[in-house]
């Protein structure tokens, strides 16, 4: 059974979010999203919105941008490991040290 948030009674509303069974569906004005969830990732995601009071969305966005943010520093982390090694920088203790 899907639950949905009742059409948008004005102009003002951006975005109509729905979940059916184990797929959460993002729909807003410019793009959507569709991912599938595990149940227990699902009441993970439907516990912690309860908890603080924020929309699957939010939290979902917040999620995918951390996520994003990491890969990026790690990519970035494999493309400059190379020179760090040249320079006998190993640890990130080795780091602290040259930078403090």
């Amino acid at each position: 059974m899907s639950r949905r948030l009742p059409p948008a009674a004005s102009a003002g509303w951006a975005a109509l979010a729905f979940a059916a069974s184990d797929v959460l569906h993002c729909v807003t004005m410019k793009n959507a999203v569709t991912i599938r969830l595990d149940p227990d990732l699902e009441r993970l995601l439907d516990r912690l919105c309860r908890e603080t009071g924020r929309s699957r969305s939010d939290v979902v966005r917040d999620a995918l941008r951390r996520q994003l943010q990491l890969l990026r520093f790690e990519h970035l982390r494999r493309r400059v490991l190379p020179f760090a090694e040249a320079r006998g920088v190993l640890t990130d203790e080795d780091v602290l040290r040259s930078v403090l």
